[in-house]
């Protein structure tokens, strides 16, 4: 019992001097402080560093994960990672790619590209309501192999960049929103061209061909002005009803044969 009451206060203060932390910072504190009266405000103190610690802690958690974890796509792409060309040196070829907006909000989209003055998108960009999707045409000019290359590498250095930025119902799509929103804005998908055989069918080739002639269809459904299928309004507050009308013209072209005959 002697040597354990002697050993106690000599682990307390060597404790103390391991994690000076715990001091109560007050410069009045004396050594001669019982260990009851200085653990109190240890107490508090480590309480108040717990809980310092704890909220920094989760935030540089929250924005580890923010930047580690991807974030959730707005849009589905097809094909999903590649852009696939008909390789026809020295001319300007297409590709196609579809865009699907797979949220339950409206989604702005816009492209980039790694080589801008041989490259370009139609439509470059837009705003997709939810469900909605359209089928961009990518056209690319193929540049002449080298001499010494016997056989031209089907792959590209150039590369396609889809980002996404969720919008409210009603906006107008301008590409300076991007730069507006840039912390909202989220990379869809990093597309990679692809060089094909013109000369060989293959499913990719025939897959092309068939999105190529939608983008075709939709481009030309896009120009056609719309028809205005709303009833027709003549004064404030008075609709035609197109049925009446010709229910009328009716019962008039009935009343003139009949003077006629008479």
């Amino acid at each position: 019992m002697p040597i354990s009451d002697h050993r106690r206060p000599h682990s307390v203060g060597k404790q103390w001097r391991l994690c000076p932390f715990w001091h109560s910072g007050t410069p009045s504190s004396s050594s001669s402080s019982s260990p009851t009266q200085n653990l109190q405000p240890q107490s508090a103190k480590s309480y108040q560093n717990g809980v310092v610690s704890n909220s920094q802690s989760s935030s540089k958690a929250s924005l580890v994960a923010k930047t580690i974890l991807p974030a959730k796509r707005r849009l589905r792409l097809d094909p999903s990672n590649n852009l696939y060309f008909p390789y026809e040196p020295g001319k300007q070829v297409k590709s196609a790619v579809r865009i699907k907006n797979q949220s339950s909000s409206h989604v702005a989209f816009k492209f980039q590209t790694t080589a801008p003055k041989s490259c370009f998108m139609r439509p470059p960009g837009g705003i997709l309501a939810p469900g909605e999707s359209i089928i961009a045409t990518v056209f690319k000019f193929v540049e002449q192999p080298d001499k010494n290359e016997k056989q031209p590498d089907k792959r590209c250095k150039v590369k396609f960049k889809i980002m996404s930025l969720k919008v409210k119902e009603g906006t107008d799509f301008v590409p300076e929103m991007f730069d507006e929103q840039k912390d909202e804005v989220i990379i869809e998908r990093i597309l990679r061209v692809i060089f094909l055989n013109a000369e060989r069918p293959t499913p990719a080739l025939q897959k092309l061909k068939h999105q190529l002639a939608e983008a075709e269809v939709e481009l030309e459904l896009r120009k056609k002005p719309q028809v205005d299928t709303s009833p027709k309004v003549v004064e404030k507050g008075l609709v035609i009803d197109e049925w009446k009308e010709r229910r009328e013209r009716y019962l008039a072209r009935q009343k003139i044969e009949a003077v006629d005959l008479m």
